[in-house]
């Protein structure tokens, strides 16, 4: 008989609330914003009040850790599904004050009319009507006396039935006595057994991240300093998005606001770039790899709950010390001298502008890898060189798409075995010879999808090279990408519909190039060898019409830099298939060029 993996009971809400506020169940969120609305938190207590089902919670134990005199602690629960109706019970029934949405400190006030026995958002004019209590906090607070109340109940409300007050009232403070389900999982499961039992009994398909079990696993360690940890990953994130947030943080939490961790992030107020706003999953990782040398966020929970990998114990100097280790991750990240040059060196690749970033992992790995450079000491050439390049490497070979934490975990460990040059270079001759550029990566252009990083990539090489725009003298390809310009069908696309293309044809990213607007309403519908007609003319004196190019000689410039083939201009219907077989191999012998130049 297999042991069970997880317990299912059944306790008072009063309980549950006691184990929560004596610390014995720790609610991760508890520091983070409040979601549900108020009209939610009403809906709650009256689905309490009338005895319906409001729901399991699922908590997971920590495992029992080794103290430093030999003795064992009992690890605590970690609430990680029932988060948002906890904390709608602590704010209503408990008066516990919550973070909204804006990051500042509030009460959710839950009126209940004693007669009608219902509840309703506390509101000003509730607060003047004396038939309602106007916050249920006040009925479950320990010197509450019911008939103390009722007496004045009845008072202001002179003609009310007594026994009516009463019995909604004993209604009311019943509700703690309601029953809630608790299923608690074993401390000793890892974390996928952990995510498949969450969703088997959750039954909403939701998904709980290697992130959210480190995020939770961090926020419920206050003895090693977890819940500033927490509040460190939370506000760099929010800040880094919204630098506005720096006088709403300094009101609501001035504690925090006066301590070191803060003064690590206070830069972001000023700062306005969005070419890497980092989520918290983004943050661990980054720091979680490039100071632990591992690239698996379940191999971090571990670590943190004080894993013995040798021992399959847990230890608490282990514990301790990963809490150490990764507030210097941490702090490496919010560095404001290596985020910044690390945005620097992203940039300097062409990647100006984050709508050309398909995968934010490229980045992770590749902040990773500036970091742990850093942190040997190499020369910043060697480091800026190394970072373009890999950057580049993984778009062009998907590094990180199917399984993201797998391959840090590789690439991390070689590069600790073999150093991060060497290895670069080993991946660089397995995966990008000869073979790739003149076949992998031009198959690899044959695609619709305008979303293709392929695609995005040859945008960021023309930023890189400062090309102009297609059939454009003055603008450049940067000025159209940065202020969202049009994205234009050589072969009109209209042209190619009217001719039975599909999409799956006409879209083709070999068929796309940055234009200016006015350009490519003067193209319309016509195919190349009618609409390059008058572009020649142009060029040899005649009205100008097309980006003010006005000789061959530029026009020549023109086309090999948006690599398009030279007899465009000849080009008719039939001749669709063979410009894309062309200017895919133009275009990947450009990406070829420009990765060297890196």
């Amino acid at each position: 008989m297999s042991q069970a993996k997880y317990s299912v009971n059944q306790h008072p809400i009063s309980i549950v609330l006691a184990w929560i506020q004596q610390g014995e169940i720790a609610i991760p969120e508890i520091q983070r914003p409040f979601v549900w609305s108020k009209k939610q938190v009403r809906d709650l207590m009256d689905s309490l009040l009338r005895g319906f089902p409001v729901g399991y919670l699922i908590a997971w134990k920590n495992p029992n850790i080794k103290l430093k005199d030999g003795t064992t602690s009992e690890g605590k629960r970690i609430l990680i599904d029932g988060q948002q109706r906890v904390t709608a019970l602590m704010t209503a029934v408990s008066g516990m004050k919550v973070l909204d949405k804006e990051y500042k400190t509030t009460r959710i006030r839950i009126a209940y009319h004693p007669i009608d026995q219902r509840f309703e958002v506390f509101n000003r004019a509730i607060e003047k009507d004396s038939s309602w209590l106007t916050d249920i906090a006040i009925a479950f607070s320990p010197d509450f006396k019911t008939h103390k109340y009722v007496g004045k109940y009845c008072e202001h409300n002179p003609k009310t039935d007594e026994d009516k007050v009463f019995e909604g009232m004993d209604l009311l403070t019943s509700i703690t006595s309601n029953q809630l389900g608790l299923i608690e999982l074993d401390g000793t499961l890892d974390i996928e057994t952990v995510t498949e039992i969450f969703i088997r009994i959750n039954g909403k398909g939701a998904v709980l991240s290697q992130a959210d079990f480190a995020m939770s696993k961090i926020a419920s360690s206050e003895k090693y300093g977890g819940d500033r940890i927490r509040k460190t990953i939370d506000y760099f994130c929010r800040l880094a998005i919204a630098p506005e947030f720096y006088d709403t943080l300094v009101e609501g939490d001035s504690e925090f606001c006066h301590s070191e961790r803060f003064q690590k992030m206070a830069w972001l107020r000023g700062e306005n770039d969005n070419l890497y706003d980092p989520n918290y999953t983004d943050m661990l990782r980054v720091a979680f790899t490039s100071q632990f040398g591992r690239g698996k966020l379940q191999d971090l929970v571990a670590l943190l709950s004080g894993r013995n990998f040798e021992t399959r114990s847990y230890e608490e100097d282990i514990a301790e010390a990963s809490f150490a280790k990764l507030q210097v991750g941490l702090d490496a990240f919010m560095n404001e001298t290596n985020f910044k040059r690390f945005v620097m060196i992203i940039r300097s690749t062409g990647f100006l502008d984050p709508s050309l970033i398909g995968s934010g992992n490229t980045l992770n790995f590749a902040y990773v890898l500036y970091l742990h450079m850093r942190s040997l000491g190499i020369n910043p050439n060697q480091i800026e060189s190394a970072v373009r390049r890999w950057f580049v490497m993984s778009i062009l070979t998907r590094r990180y798409g199917s399984n993201p934490e797998t391959m840090f975990d590789l690439d991390i460990r070689r590069i600790n075995e073999r150093g991060p040059i060497p290895h670069l270079e080993s991946i660089e001759q397995a995966e990008l010879g000869e073979a790739f550029w003149e076949f992998g990566l031009v198959q690899s252009l044959d695609t619709s999808v305008a979303s293709s990083p392929f695609f995005k990539l040859f945008l960021a090489a023309q930023i890189k090279a400062n090309d102009k725009a297609f059939l454009s003298k003055d603008i450049t390809v940067t000025d159209i990408v940065l202020n969202r310009g049009d994205l234009h069908h050589i072969f009109p696309r209209n042209f190619l519909k009217k001719n039975g293309f599909p999409k799956g044809r006409y879209n083709q990213i070999a068929n796309f190039a940055i234009t200016q607007t006015e350009t490519n309403i003067k193209i319309r519908d016509r195919e190349p060898i009618v609409y390059f007609a008058d572009v020649v003319e142009q060029t040899n004196g005649g009205e100008m019409n097309y980006g003010a190019i006005n000789d061959p000689d530029s026009l020549a410039e023109n086309l090999r830099a948006n690599c398009i083939p030279e007899n465009l201009h000849q080009m008719t219907i039939n001749d669709y298939d063979q410009f894309l077989s062309q200017r895919r191999k133009l275009m990947a012998a450009k990406l070829k060029r420009y990765y060297a130049s890196l």
